[in-house]
């Protein structure tokens, strides 16, 4: 009787075990799923370029919900591809505002700075990027000059400006935040998004489901 006991015992005790083990198994796996199916998100994001969001939304173009900047800009930093929430700067050879929006926390968002397409001197350097890197901002696009090209071509971050030029900007802190803006034919506001890859930029009112 007492072995007969001690049998069911272990025999009870081996089910819970063999229980446990196929729940972790199973936890583990539904893990794993949902790992893949965001990596395939991500590679999915990264397929989908500005011409094929163009060719697949005519409409919103036709609307002005979508606009593509005309192409005046050369590409620096080595995120070719970004996007993110647009923050508005208006200055006009001057850089201390701009040094401030990258000193805070960037959370994937993409500074738009209209410098006023001054070819007089460079409102963007290499420290200020290196510090947009590191407070994670996707992003900057100068309507203006940058400088230090190859130390913001080192950096994992997306730069867009219209030339690089030696000489450094003035610090008056004088410019405006927010504000709207407007270059490359577009008028962008504060608050929009914008998707840059290799084709050129799109600003859209509303964040595209890509």
């Amino acid at each position: 009787m007492i072995k007969y006991k001690r049998e069911k015992c272990f025999e009870f005790c081996f089910e819970e075990r063999k229980k446990e083990e196929k729940k972790k198994k199973k936890k583990k796996d539904r893990y794993t799923m949902v790992h893949v199916e965001d990596e395939m998100r991500r590679v999915d994001r990264a397929l989908v370029t500005t011409a094929e969001v163009c060719d697949a939304n005519s409409l919103l173009i036709a609307s002005g919900e979508l606009r593509a900047l005309q192409p005046v800009f050369q590409i620096y930093g080595r995120r070719q591809v970004f996007s993110g929430l647009i923050v508005t700067l208006k200055v006009f050879e001057d850089n201390v505002l701009i040094r401030g929006f990258l000193e805070e926390k960037g959370n994937g968002r993409v500074l738009v700075v209209d410098g006023g397409g001054s070819l007089r001197c460079a409102i963007l350097g290499g420290n200020p990027v290196v510090q947009a890197q590191n407070n994670g901002w996707a992003g900057i696009v100068v309507n203006g000059c940058i400088r230090d090209v190859d130390e913001i071509n080192s950096c994992d971050i997306g730069v867009r400006a219209l030339a690089s030029h030696p000489v450094k900007a003035n610090k008056k802190e004088t410019g405006e935040k927010h504000v709207p803006v407007e270059f490359a034919g577009t008028r962008i506001f504060d608050g929009e998004y914008l998707y840059a890859d290799t084709n050129g930029i799109l600003i859209s009112k509303t964040e595209l489901a890509i």
